[in-house]
């Protein structure tokens, strides 16, 4: 058996990472950006008013109150969008809208709740009171300048990510291109729902909790299916592989006598091997024609606990993700676990922390059964017993990773 970490770091370097692409933006959530994104430019690109109210001079307005308003002639409307701004000449003043660029010669806006809004004397506005150089006034630049890094690479795109990357003028952005996976379960046993179940046969769900796991990463996947025959395995899949930038199986990967993906794969350039791990410890990797391919156990928890430990972390880093692991914390047990000597069990569990506490608590969801899949139906976390444990008493300490 080889090391958890060990087969980890093999997974992850299979995938590597994948190629920057040009996307449009409405094509980005999620995604991660493959190269700086630089201002085209800058945010604001001019000086414009934050305010609703009129642009003056503020020389004009000082020491204006409402004991001792100061009333301007208004000889300008500046709406948002307007780009013939003409000059505010001294002792006048321009009734601007917040976003409309500031005329030249004005030098604050005053909020149009400080005024009468020009209800008194007709083409006249009474300002009460005054307003400092710069007031209301969103300076060219000030958020982002023009040429400098607006986004560095390795950059999540969410949607203020986006929306800055409109705003200083992208309609495309290079990110990590999402891999298209390939789901393929395996199982003779397999039946799809809603086909009746004659005897010895069940329902498939690995193929459809892989294929949710990869979506919510923004990856692509597309599900197949195969029985338990190598030559059946190999005319399905293989002249599709070219479509696809992994092959993820689930199930054929143990030691019995139809382990179908260890048949039809070994001599091929998969590995196949057993890491010390529970439940998952039948694992393999390697390139079939050139294409990177993860095969993991059948067994519905397995394959969940092993796409948490292998291959989401796998697929974040090929995309670009600066942060990969699930967020992990120190908790008390809340009833005793024992484990295998020798290999890291990964546990379902709840984990809550109460008010004020420092330390949170856990307790298992179903036992350690990799068929148990009901009980991951109720876990919000997994609990890592580390290979030296046998034993975790009640109220000891052990790692939690939150999903």
């Amino acid at each position: 058996m080889i090391s958890v970490d060990e087969y980890r770091a093999t997974v992850t370097e299979l995938l590597g990472k994948s190629a920057p692409a040009s996307r449009p933006l409405a094509d980005c959530a999620g995604l991660v950006l493959a190269e700086d994104l630089r201002a085209g430019v800058s945010l604001p690109p001019f000086d414009n008013s934050a305010m609703d109210g009129y642009a003056v001079r503020s020389a004009d307005v000082a020491g204006a109150d409402p004991a001792h308003p100061v009333e301007l002639p208004v000889t300008e409307d500046i709406p948002a969008g307007r780009t013939d701004v003409p000059e505010l000449r001294p002792g006048t003043a321009h009734r601007i809208m917040t976003g409309a660029p500031m005329p030249v010669g004005a030098d604050a806006v005053v909020m149009v709740e400080h005024t009468d809004r020009g209800a008194g004397t007709p083409g006249m506005v009474r300002i009460e009171r005054a307003s400092a150089p710069g007031t209301h006034i969103r300076r060219a630049g000030e958020d982002v300048l023009q040429g400098t890094v607006g986004l560095p690479a390795g950059t999540v795109l969410g949607p203020a990510q986006l929306g800055l990357a409109s705003a200083v003028g992208m309609d495309q952005l290079r990110v990590h291109r999402p891999l298209r996976v390939l789901v393929v379960s395996t199982g003779s046993e397999l039946v799809i729902p809603p086909r009746k179940l004659r005897s010895g046969q069940i329902y498939e769900s690995n193929s459809v909790m892989l294929a949710a796991a990869i979506r919510a990463l923004g990856c692509e996947a597309e599900i197949a299916f195969s029985i338990d025959d190598v030559t059946s395995f190999r005319w399905e899949i293989e002249p599709r592989l070219g479509e696809f930038d992994l092959l993820v199986t689930s199930g054929g990967v143990s030691a019995g006598a139809y382990e179908v993906v260890k048949d039809a794969l070994s001599g091929l350039g998969v590995n196949f091997t057993k890491v010390a791990m529970q439940p998952g410890g039948p694992q393999g990797n390697g390139r079939w024609n050139g294409i990177p391919v993860v095969t993991l156990p059948g067994n519905p928890v397995s394959v969940l606990v092993s796409f948490e430990v292998f291959l989401r972390p796998a697929l974040l880093t090929a995309l670009g993700h600066p942060e990969v692991d699930r967020r992990r914390v120190r908790a008390r047990l809340t009833e005793g676990l024992s484990s295998p000597q020798g290999r890291r069990q990964f546990r379902r569990g709840y984990y809550w922390q109460k008010e004020g506490e420092v330390t949170g608590e856990v307790g298992p969801r179903g036992g350690p059964g990799s068929h148990l899949l009901a009980a991951f139906t109720q876990a919000n976390c997994l609990i890592v017993l580390p290979e030296d444990v046998t034993e975790a008493p009640e109220g000891s300490e052990v790692e939690v990773w939150l999903l």
